[in-house]
């Protein structure tokens, strides 16, 4: 439905210190004003117009409080880029700073001057460099709807310190990041994964120190989501090292920006072929990765990479990627390392082509090495923007050797796979999605953890209908087919679950499309109609 054009002055609603720790309603108030402005322009549009302004004011506010702090302390530095970089912030050169565009924001030319302002600000900083965007001045967009935006802008209040106000900006970007993926519907899947979602691998894998890699890193949640646990659990952020590669140029952007904003170093790489053809960090060996790749992709090019060295558990097929990312995921793995990836419910009980020939060797080892399959996590529908294609969480360990002490009994790690069944857990927080809460969170990591033999989990045990730690000897009987509904008592487990599942959501997506499709085609046809008869 187009929206009104009509501008008006919105105030923004005040960050307080409970809004900036954990409460949603002054995110949420922020975005229903800043989409009241939006006009007829697509979320797919806006969100970079918005997003970039965001970026705008927090590194233009990072940089006015460390020159204050240089002036009061060191005022021979305060022009002296070095002692910024020094402390993570960026240089802003003086006709980029968030004042000279709010002085500005009334003017018709205040497209121009956004351009000119984002055109500087990478001039100075080289990491910057083919980030921002900078098309604020095209005649699409109206000029009192970008000052408005700055006014709406200027009135968050971000506090006094550096890192409460980096927090602030932070949560406003990437819950902005949320809102515009549901806004934009399946085309919302390609740079953003649910933060709950993201919340759960976190969880399951602790990554407390080492390298953390995303091969596919969208918009970058999985990176922030490791940081903010680091620093929850009291580590420093510079424990954790980052590195991704992405191939969509503008989501990379946003990944660059999000990453920014909250103060968060990280080497991503880009280029237009990918991760499978064209490997930016192919020498990486990550203690920890973290990833949604897209889900069932049949044009990945596997037919070109049929003797690649990372197919050691068998070449995946060229009509679906799944397996190609298990693999290629497995390859950059340190020797102990440790992966969480999101995938389609199929890939744990296909056995179309070669697929069920892979999964039975990542769950039973090759060449003499043991199994690599940690943990299968079923999750509840309804939980993506993109598409409600249920999914499933697999984790993959290098090293399954520590053991377990579980009924006065050392259990070997290796002979098992933890089964988690939480597609009852989760609640709809509008009419078409789904959340986990923390109550789930938590009630899914802790059996993981518990089952690792981790001494502040408590004991673990098989809770009938929701998780079994299955021996490989059970998992043969179900011709190693992943789905836990088969191993954790649910009386819903059939040969064809999951993929039927996702089969059917499938079916209904398209037909979703047909149906709009054919809606299109009627109001096109009854217009020409209509200027025939005219």
């Amino acid at each position: 439905m187009a929206k009104d054009n009509t501008m008006t002055t919105t105030a923004a609603p005040k960050a307080t210190k409970n809004g900036a720790g954990g409460n949603l309603g002054f995110e949420t108030e922020l975005f229903k004003a800043a989409d009241k402005l939006r006009g007829n322009m697509e979320p797919s549009d806006y969100k970079h117009v918005v997003l970039g302004l965001i970026f705008l004011k927090h590194i233009s506010d990072s940089f006015e409080a460390q020159h204050a702090a240089l002036l009061a302390d060191y005022p021979d530095g305060a022009e002296d880029p070095d002692e910024y970089l020094a402390e993570n912030v960026f240089w802003v050169p003086k006709e980029a700073r968030w004042s000279h565009l709010q002085a500005q924001a009334k003017h018709p030319s205040i497209g121009k001057l956004i351009d000119e302002a984002m055109l500087a600000i990478e001039k100075r900083n080289d990491t910057l460099k083919g980030v921002l965007p900078k098309d604020y001045a095209r005649p699409a967009l109206n000029a009192v709807m970008l000052g408005e935006l700055i006014d709406l802008i200027s009135g968050i209040a971000l506090g006094k310190e550096k890192e409460a106000a980096r927090d602030v900006l932070g949560r406003v970007y990437e819950y902005f990041l949320g809102q515009f993926a549901g806004s934009e519907g399946k085309r919302g899947g390609e740079f953003y994964t649910p933060r709950s979602v993201v919340r759960v691998m976190v969880e399951m894998l602790e990554p407390y120190k080492g390298r953390v890699y995303d091969p596919c890193c969208g918009s970058g949640g999985m990176f922030v989501q490791s940081e903010k646990f680091v620093e929850e659990h009291e580590g420093k952020r510079g424990d954790i090292a980052i590195y991704g590669q992405e191939s969509n140029y503008t989501t990379w952007r946003l990944c660059k920006m999000n990453l920014a904003v909250r103060g968060i170093d990280a080497d991503i790489k880009w280029n237009s072929e990918g991760s499978f053809h064209k490997d930016e960090l192919r020498d990486l060996r990550a203690d920890h990765v973290l990833a949604n790749p897209p889900f069932n992709i049949s044009d990945w090019g596997g037919d070109r990479l049929k003797e690649d060295v990372r197919w050691k558990y068998g070449v995946p097929p060229a009509g679906n990627a799944n397996f190609a990312w298990i693999q290629h995921i497995l390859h950059h793995l340190a020797p102990s390392g440790t992966a969480g990836v999101v995938l389609a419910n199929g890939s744990m009980s296909s056995t179309q082509n070669s697929e069920g020939d892979i999964r039975r060797n990542l769950i039973e080892g090759i060449n003499g090495a043991p199994g690599v399959v940690d943990c299968m996590i079923a999750l509840p529908g309804q939980l993506f923007y993109s598409t409600q294609i249920p999914v499933c969480l697999w984790f993959l360990a290098r090293d399954k050797s520590n053991g377990a002490v579980r009924n006065n009994k050392l259990r070997d790690r290796r002979n098992e796979i933890l089964f988690i069944d939480a597609r009852k857990l989760g609640h709809m927080v509008d009419r078409t999605r789904k959340e986990l809460s923390d109550a789930d969170l938590s009630k899914i990591t802790t059996a993981y953890h518990a089952w690792r033999g981790e001494p502040d989990a408590g004991k673990y045990r098989d809770v009938p209908g929701f998780c079994k730690a299955a021996t490989l000897d059970e998992v043969r009987t179900q011709a190693h087919v992943l789905t836990p509904a088969r191993y954790v008592g649910s009386q819903e487990a059939t040969d064809e679950e999951g993929v039927f599942e996702e089969r059917f959501a499938a079916l209904t997506e398209k037909l979703r499309g047909h149906f709009a499709e054919a809606e299109s085609l009627s109001a096109r046809i009854t217009q020409n109609l209509q200027r025939v008869v005219g």
